[in-house]
């Protein structure tokens, strides 16, 4: 087992840690639940970095870090949704674009054609954590309106009666189905019979 995969594997244990500590309430639980997230998405991108730079992309770490990550996502939707800061219809064609995308890329590589994740795709990702960690920090400091310093500033970000959560959503939403028809476009050749 090399670093990168290492690290994904971490991931998926962080995101088991996150789900727990989501399941519980308090105070202390919303902490771990959104330390464990942060830390998990900044792997997300660490284990790919150093798989490419250290020339250790192996075939399983091709398998375990898209799958790992999209669970880490549609757990954290689900949970966001299910403390009512985000509509599940929503979280479920976030989840549905993600079957989709993983569907088409097992068709792909049955057809011997690697579907690499484009720039919206990346671009989706992050605004969709930005927005977890928003709602993450919501649900921490919404019964704390004197938050002191940094904590106020991002419980004022994070309510969602403001402009930024809202617009994160929207914008999650967007890229997830605009990323969810290119990957649908460039697999249309698949389907086609030769």
């Amino acid at each position: 087992m090399n670093l990168p995969n290492s690290i994904t594997l971490a991931r998926l244990g962080l995101t088991i840690v996150y789900v727990a500590a989501a399941s519980v309430a308090g105070t202390l639980a919303a902490w771990i639940a959104l330390l464990s997230f942060c830390v998990a998405a900044a792997t997300d991108w660490l284990d790919g970095y150093l798989a490419r730079k250290m020339n250790l992309v192996t075939a399983l770490g091709k398998l375990l870090d898209p799958l790992v990550d999209k669970i880490l996502i549609c757990a954290a939707f689900v949970h966001i949704s299910m403390v009512h800061q985000c509509p599940m219809w929503v979280t479920c064609v976030i989840i549905g674009r993600e079957f989709l995308v993983t569907g088409l890329r097992q068709i792909a590589v049955e057809k011997g054609v690697v579907m690499a994740a484009d720039r919206w795709g990346k671009l989706k990702t992050i605004i969709q954590i930005v927005f977890i960690i928003a709602g993450l920090v919501w649900l921490l400091l919404a019964d704390q309106p004197s938050a002191p310093h940094v904590l106020g500033l991002l419980r004022w970000l994070a309510d969602p009666t403001h402009y930024f959560t809202p617009t994160m959503m929207w914008l999650s939403l967007f890229l997830t189905v605009l990323s969810g028809a290119n990957y649908l476009r460039g697999a249309l050749p698949l389907f086609r019979e030769k």
